[in-house]
């Protein structure tokens, strides 16, 4: 997807303007690969543009600034990069922060920028964003905008996360998926930005509620 590319060059360039243009497009080429590979259904290049999109959404509405939103979109680039649904808890997001200090420093992408990158993929694996930094709250609601999507879009969602999860029996995946969902209604809110919380809380819990009492019905 050159679109694709052509956004991953122009953040990189964005902060780190020296960065070889062969290691920029070989390194982005990588990633497009890994986000490509057809073994996955939710987790593709689909999700990453739906994150564009809401980081997109919440830079207009003044939650974070252009340049928050490039090192954003360099973090989504890198957060599933590395994804196995058989892998422990935390894992992914390990190696994926593990894989975006190496590929960025490589750019010569700087310490404290890395470090920014590395806190948003790791907090992915408790979808969760307590602190006071602005970036980190739109990176978290960017990430669950899924939960707030139209229906059809999240209907889709849910079939996609279980055809990843194929090889899990139907009882084990339903009482798993059900045990990740449902710690989101028991929050004051899924969301942590003004506008998410304006715009994408109600149909997210409304979302969210529905696949619950699908995941509970006995097949």
């Amino acid at each position: 997807m050159p679109a694709l590319i052509t956004w991953w060059s122009m953040d990189v360039r964005s902060v780190a303007p020296h960065a070889h243009n062969d290691a920029v497009a070989r390194l982005g080429a990588d990633l497009l690969v890994r986000w490509s590979d057809p073994a996955r259904r939710y987790h593709t290049t689909r999700h990453l543009v739906e994150m564009f999109w809401a980081l997109e959404e919440l830079e207009d509405a003044g939650e974070i600034n252009d340049r928050q939103c490039a090192i954003a979109r360099l973090a989504a680039w890198f957060h599933d990069a590395i994804y196995d649904p058989e892998a422990k808890p935390g894992a992914n997001e390990a190696d994926s922060a593990a894989l975006a200090r190496d590929t960025l420093q490589l750019l010569g992408i700087g310490d404290a920028d890395v470090d920014v990158v590395d806190r948003l993929i790791q907090l992915t694996a408790g979808h969760d964003a307590d602190g006071e930094e602005l970036i980190d709250a739109a990176f978290h609601d960017a990430d669950l905008w899924i939960l707030s999507a139209p229906q059809e879009r999240f209907d889709g969602y849910c079939a996609q996360i279980r055809e990843e999860f194929a090889y899990a029996p139907e009882a084990a995946y339903r009482q798993g998926r059900a045990a990740v969902l449902e710690p989101f209604l028991h929050r004051d809110t899924i969301y942590r930005t003004s506008h998410a919380l304006q715009t994408w809380e109600v149909p997210a819990r409304i979302n969210v509620g529905h696949e619950l009492t699908r995941l509970r019905v006995r097949v």
